[in-house]
């Protein structure tokens, strides 16, 4: 009887072949046979899972995104009660810096991607969505924080995250390529999550 293939599990075991290629040697390193090569299947196994290399792509970036997204969501779910508005916050814009240096192949993966969707349509939906998402997520984390009296009740929460998510995803690039430490862009990310406090 024929072995059954978990076609999911073998399509994330690619994309995460995509991605570790892409972190060691940039997006023109993403060829089938060296996808191939690196998933520990043959490049049949790949063309049966993708049917181009846009497609493979687009899974990698979603993988990539999922990923970036779980992260943030189990920071938030980890914290202790009683939960900090601002501590989750911090944390949550924390994941979504991708500063830490075991984060350092989803960061450099992530830019990859950032600069291929200027020119890929269907790249930049996909980024466009994940951005949405995170953006929804830091919004409700701030009105959290106002509905406790921890944040300043006329913040306005939409405006606040745009610009929160904009200033994490630009530490991404600035920590990968070495202008800030991690630990700078720890304590920048703390120093503006603590501008939404009101006073005690």
């Amino acid at each position: 009887m024929p072995r059954q293939v978990d076609y999911d599990e073998r399509r994330r075991r690619i994309a995460d072949a995509v991605c570790a290629l892409i972190a060691a040697s940039g997006m023109e390193a993403v060829s089938l046979r060296d996808v191939a090569a690196r998933a520990r299947v043959s490049m049949g196994a790949v063309q049966r899972c993708f049917r181009t290399k846009d497609e493979m792509l687009l899974f990698a970036v979603e993988h990539v995104a999922d990923r970036v997204g779980a992260r943030a969501k189990a920071r938030v779910a980890a914290e202790a009660e009683p939960r900090s508005a601002s501590a989750l916050l911090e944390r949550t814009l924390c994941a979504i810096a991708l500063p830490d240096p075991e984060d350092r192949t989803d960061a450099q993966v992530w830019l990859a991607f950032v600069a291929h969707a200027a020119v890929s349509a269907p790249l930049a939906a996909v980024l466009r969505e994940t951005y949405t998402q995170l953006h929804d997520l830091l919004v409700w984390l701030i009105g959290y924080g106002q509905d406790t009296g921890e944040f300043h009740a006329d913040a306005d929460a939409a405006d606040e995250a745009r610009a929160l998510l904009a200033l994490a995803d630009g530490l991404t690039a600035h920590v990968v390529v070495g202008h800030h430490t991690p630990d700078a862009a720890h304590a920048l990310l703390r120093r503006h999550a603590a501008r939404l406090r009101a006073a005690p």
